[in-house]
């Protein structure tokens, strides 16, 4: 790589961390930082990432607790939070998650609740669950999408009425459920534009 900078090293660790090569992702942060090239709020989300998607807990808990001492020089943001909320619920932790989330200094936003809650879904902690999905509601009571996950939840736990007081919620609010859509592709679209001819 001709160009070394942080931003080309951002470009690296982000596309590890989508691959899910976070050993390797985090091997990059590290000689980024031997190399004396100062991360920036981009590389710390992008290093979190790659600890969540490949279940790096410890090492994401290290470099969330550098990032908290002020060892990058830039305070953290609900990004960072959310990040870091997310790597615990993949792997599990949901209470530590929750410990995280009410302790943030700034407000969680839908993404740590959405986080919490598609995890505790993942994870069977039917409770934890609807805590988080009504926080979603109330963060967002315009978005039909988080009713239908509350009403559903309602009816996988067998809780009907509650699942019933949801939808008449929804209707209360003029909101309607999104419907589902989807689409096939027939052909190559050379093929189809010869045809076309």
């Amino acid at each position: 790589m001709k160009c070394r900078n942080v931003y080309t090293r951002n470009a690296v660790i982000r596309g590890l961390a989508l691959a899910k090569s976070g050993e390797e992702a985090l091997r990059w942060f590290l000689i980024m930082e031997r190399e004396n090239v100062k991360p920036d709020e981009v590389t710390l989300l992008a290093v979190l990432c790659a600890c969540a998607y490949s279940g790096m807990v410890e090492q994401g808990r290290e470099i969330f607790s550098s990032l908290m001492s002020g060892k990058y020089g830039f305070p953290l943001g609900a990004k960072h939070y959310a990040c870091m909320v997310d790597l615990l619920v993949r792997c599990g932790h949901l209470e530590d998650a929750l410990s995280m989330i009410k302790e943030m200094p700034v407000e969680p936003t839908k993404s740590v609740w959405g986080a919490l809650l598609a995890s505790c879904r993942l994870h069977g902690n039917r409770e934890l669950s609807e805590f988080a999905a009504w926080k979603l509601v109330a963060l967002a009571p315009r978005n039909s999408a988080y009713y239908v996950v509350l009403a559903n939840l309602y009816g996988d736990m067998g809780r009907w009425n509650d699942a019933e007081k949801i939808r008449t919620l929804m209707k209360e609010r003029g909101l309607l459920k999104d419907l589902g859509s989807s689409s096939v592709e027939l052909e190559d679209q050379k093929d189809l534009l010869e045809l076309l001819r």
